[in-house]
């Protein structure tokens, strides 16, 4: 049976020594605290929460900062930003700063009722479709493929004819009704995956109930899915609430950014020049739906492991001379081989165009034992300088 050499140093071959066991590299103190924060240490979620805060603080306390009531008129018709009006005035001279403020509290409560609403449903159903399985997964999947092909818009615009004061509290509830459906298909698809783990069939040997090993063991390996789920359906909410309020379907006397956009259309600001009309609200719509994004972008990053090596360390990264790039995945492989190894693929065949070691020498220039090892007759031993060359050679004794 022929031998693997291994690799010794000078002393271990002159005595006979077992080669050392190589060292395990010690966790630094500070790694699991980074690991705690490493969604905030993204750069995208980072922003993103921030811009989101931003407008959560706005949502609350902008109706008690505005200086003006927003549907107050003044003589002042049509006016540029000024010192008096931060961002100009309406064709009766209603102030637009104060309408962006009070405004804000109507996007932030439709968006987030309705991701809320639609991600506790999607969460009752699919994972309990999931995981019962049989007669109440053929139910459930059929309730939700009936939900999923319900058009959102047309059933707002007929609740809104009905209801000529629906407010943004009816389209919130109208939008978590008709949204959950997707993201119920994609949890139940996720735990199929992990109803037969064996973490899951150690609890049940346990005896641990069936809702315990729901709600304990299968709903935190799922929370990455939920977050994004709840992110996308917020944005969905608020996008399809200023476009109902645009195209005038709800109510046009409750104030938010759609609503702004709606009068601006309506008096024909573009062609009057009036960009301080329209400009800001959409700057805001667009601003919020990039937070968003952003924050998705984040906890794609945070979950994907592939993923999680760009978004985690950018400056670490950027020592290594690694530069991400759209519609690129940088992976940072740890312990890369030694300088003049061979990479060889699981089969063992290296990869071709590789270049390999001479025969009977091992990577970092040194003789390799023969068979029969130190302390055995007729077995050599090279030593070797740094410049390559031969220093002696030597029969061992």
């Amino acid at each position: 049976m022929t031998g693997i050499p291994v690799q010794m140093d000078h002393a271990q071959l002159d005595t006979g020594s077992e080669p050392l066991a190589p060292e395990v590299p010690r966790r630094r103190k500070g790694t699991r605290k980074k690991q705690k924060l490493l969604f905030l240490r993204n750069a995208k979620s980072f922003t993103g929460l921030a811009i989101l805060g931003f407008f959560a603080i706005l949502a609350v306390i902008g109706p008690w900062i505005a200086p003006y009531d927003p549907s107050a008129m003044s003589p002042d018709v049509l006016q540029p930003p000024s010192a008096a009006h931060w961002l100009g005035t309406t064709h009766v001279g209603q102030d637009v700063f104060s309408q962006i403020l009070v405004g804000t509290r109507g996007v932030m409560i439709v968006g987030f009722v309705a991701g809320i609403g639609a991600t506790l449903l999607s969460i009752l159903v699919g994972v309990s479709a999931g995981f019962l399985g049989g007669v109440s997964d053929e139910l459930l999947s059929s309730l939700s493929n009936i939900f999923l092909v319900i058009p959102a818009l047309p059933l707002i615009i007929i609740v809104a004819g009905q209801l000529p004061d629906a407010g943004g509290l009816t389209v919130a509830l109208i939008l978590a009704a008709t949204s959950w459906a997707w993201g119920a298909r994609i949890l139940r698809a996720q735990t199929l995956s992990l109803r037969r783990r064996d973490f899951v069939e150690a609890a049940r040997a346990n005896g641990e109930s069936t809702w315990r090993i729901v709600w304990f063991e299968t709903l935190p390996n799922l929370t990455a899915i939920m977050a994004s789920s709840f992110v996308g359906t917020v944005t969905f909410a608020i996008l399809m609430q200023t476009t109902l309020a645009f195209i005038g379907v709800t109510s046009i006397s409750d104030w938010n950014w759609g609503t702004i956009l709606f009068w601006a259309e309506q008096q024909q600001a573009l062609s009057r020049g009036a960009w301080w009309w329209f400009v800001p609200a959409g700057l805001c719509i667009a601003m919020l739906g990039m937070a968003l994004t952003l924050i998705n972008f984040g906890i794609d990053e945070f979950v994907n492991p592939r993923l999680r090596s760009t978004g985690a360390s950018p400056r670490a990264l950027r020592r290594r001379r690694i530069s991400p790039r759209i519609g690129f995945t940088a992976v940072v492989r740890e312990g890369a081989p030694a300088a003049g190894t061979t990479p060889s693929r699981p089969d063992g065949a290296t990869r071709p165009g590789a270049s390999t070691a001479p025969t009977g020498a091992t990577p970092s220039g040194r003789g390799t034992p023969t068979p029969g090892g130190p302390g055995t007759p007729g077995s050599t031993r090279d030593d070797r300088d740094t410049d390559g060359t031969t220093a002696r050679k030597e029969n061992a004794r």
